[in-house]
Protein backbone atom coordinates (compact mmCIF):
# COMPACT_ATOMS: atom_id res chain seq x y z
CA UNK A 1 0.00 0.00 0.00
CA UNK A 2 1.35 3.39 -1.16
CA UNK A 3 2.12 5.80 2.04
CA UNK A 4 -0.40 8.66 2.02
CA UNK A 5 1.01 11.82 1.33
CA UNK A 6 0.80 14.37 4.35
CA UNK A 7 -2.37 16.93 3.88
CA UNK A 8 -0.87 20.73 3.27
CA UNK A 9 -2.95 23.83 2.94
CA UNK A 10 -1.44 25.02 -0.08
CA UNK A 11 -1.03 22.50 -2.76
CA UNK A 12 0.84 24.92 -5.21
CA UNK A 13 1.23 28.42 -6.03
CA UNK A 14 2.03 31.14 -8.32
CA UNK A 15 3.60 34.41 -7.03
CA UNK A 16 3.92 38.27 -8.02
CA UNK A 17 2.78 37.61 -11.73
CA UNK A 18 1.97 40.33 -14.07
CA UNK A 19 -1.72 41.08 -14.11
CA UNK A 20 -1.58 41.47 -18.30
CA UNK A 21 -0.86 37.61 -18.14
CA UNK A 22 -4.60 37.28 -17.87
CA UNK A 23 -5.08 39.56 -21.16
CA UNK A 24 -1.99 38.49 -23.69
CA UNK A 25 -1.25 34.92 -24.87
CA UNK A 26 -0.11 33.13 -21.48
CA UNK A 27 -4.10 33.55 -20.38
CA UNK A 28 -4.54 29.98 -21.86
CA UNK A 29 -1.78 27.89 -19.25
CA UNK A 30 -3.26 30.72 -16.54
CA UNK A 31 -6.58 29.69 -16.84
CA UNK A 32 -5.21 25.76 -17.23
CA UNK A 33 -3.53 26.08 -13.48
CA UNK A 34 -5.89 27.89 -11.49
CA UNK A 35 -9.73 28.12 -13.36
CA UNK A 36 -11.73 25.96 -10.85
CA UNK A 37 -9.23 25.55 -7.97
CA UNK A 38 -9.92 27.07 -4.78
CA UNK A 39 -7.93 28.61 -2.77
CA UNK A 40 -6.61 32.59 -1.73
CA UNK A 41 -5.50 35.53 -3.81
CA UNK A 42 -3.47 38.36 -3.44
CA UNK A 43 -3.55 41.48 -5.73
CA UNK A 44 -0.51 44.55 -5.77
CA UNK A 45 -0.19 47.56 -6.22
CA UNK A 46 3.63 47.43 -7.55
CA UNK A 47 5.65 45.77 -4.10
CA UNK A 48 2.27 47.02 -1.88
CA UNK A 49 -0.54 44.35 -0.80
CA UNK A 50 -3.51 46.02 -2.50
CA UNK A 51 -6.23 43.65 -1.40
CA UNK A 52 -6.44 39.78 -0.19
CA UNK A 53 -9.49 37.23 -1.17
CA UNK A 54 -10.62 33.68 -1.65
CA UNK A 55 -12.26 32.10 -3.81
CA UNK A 56 -14.09 28.71 -5.25
CA UNK A 57 -12.82 29.81 -8.73
CA UNK A 58 -9.60 31.46 -9.01
CA UNK A 59 -9.77 32.15 -12.42
CA UNK A 60 -13.31 33.42 -12.43
CA UNK A 61 -12.74 35.71 -9.13
CA UNK A 62 -9.36 37.17 -11.28
CA UNK A 63 -11.06 38.30 -14.27
CA UNK A 64 -14.15 39.88 -11.92
CA UNK A 65 -11.33 41.81 -10.53
CA UNK A 66 -10.38 43.34 -13.68
CA UNK A 67 -13.66 44.65 -14.44
CA UNK A 68 -15.07 45.52 -10.45
CA UNK A 69 -14.30 48.37 -8.52
CA UNK A 70 -10.64 47.04 -8.23
CA UNK A 71 -9.66 47.29 -11.74
CA UNK A 72 -6.56 49.46 -12.22
CA UNK A 73 -5.92 49.77 -8.84
CA UNK A 74 -3.51 46.66 -9.19
CA UNK A 75 -1.00 45.36 -11.33
CA UNK A 76 -0.14 41.89 -10.24
CA UNK A 77 -0.90 39.29 -8.37
CA UNK A 78 0.15 35.80 -6.47
CA UNK A 79 -2.53 32.75 -6.23
CA UNK A 80 -2.07 29.55 -3.48
CA UNK A 81 -4.10 26.60 -4.53
CA UNK A 82 -5.63 24.63 -1.86
CA UNK A 83 -8.48 22.33 -1.12
CA UNK A 84 -11.80 22.71 0.54
CA UNK A 85 -10.43 23.13 3.51
CA UNK A 86 -12.08 24.80 6.45
CA UNK A 87 -8.87 26.31 7.30
CA UNK A 88 -9.09 28.87 4.54
CA UNK A 89 -11.67 31.07 5.82
CA UNK A 90 -9.90 31.83 9.22
CA UNK A 91 -6.54 31.94 6.77
CA UNK A 92 -7.86 34.82 5.20
CA UNK A 93 -9.32 36.36 8.08
CA UNK A 94 -6.22 36.75 9.74
CA UNK A 95 -4.04 38.13 6.86
CA UNK A 96 -6.63 40.91 6.55
CA UNK A 97 -5.94 41.55 10.36
CA UNK A 98 -2.33 41.60 10.00
CA UNK A 99 -2.05 43.44 6.64
CA UNK A 100 -5.00 45.45 6.74
CA UNK A 101 -4.87 45.83 2.62
CA UNK A 102 -6.41 49.05 1.31
CA UNK A 103 -8.96 47.45 -1.18
CA UNK A 104 -10.65 45.29 1.26
CA UNK A 105 -13.14 46.89 3.20
CA UNK A 106 -13.85 44.57 5.19
CA UNK A 107 -11.64 43.43 8.50
CA UNK A 108 -10.96 39.78 9.29
CA UNK A 109 -13.52 38.10 11.98
CA UNK A 110 -11.79 35.17 14.18
CA UNK A 111 -15.14 33.67 15.39
CA UNK A 112 -13.87 31.73 18.69
CA UNK A 113 -10.74 33.11 19.21
CA UNK A 114 -10.59 35.05 22.39
CA UNK A 115 -9.57 38.69 22.29
CA UNK A 116 -6.89 39.00 24.99
CA UNK A 117 -6.44 42.78 24.64
CA UNK A 118 -9.47 43.32 27.32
Amino acid sequence: MPARKPDTLVREFIEKMSGDILEDRYRKQVEELIRGHAGLYALYDGDTLYYVGLATDLMRRMKQHQNDRHAGAWDSFSVYLTGRDEHIKPLESLLLRVFQPPGNSQGGRLPGAADRQR
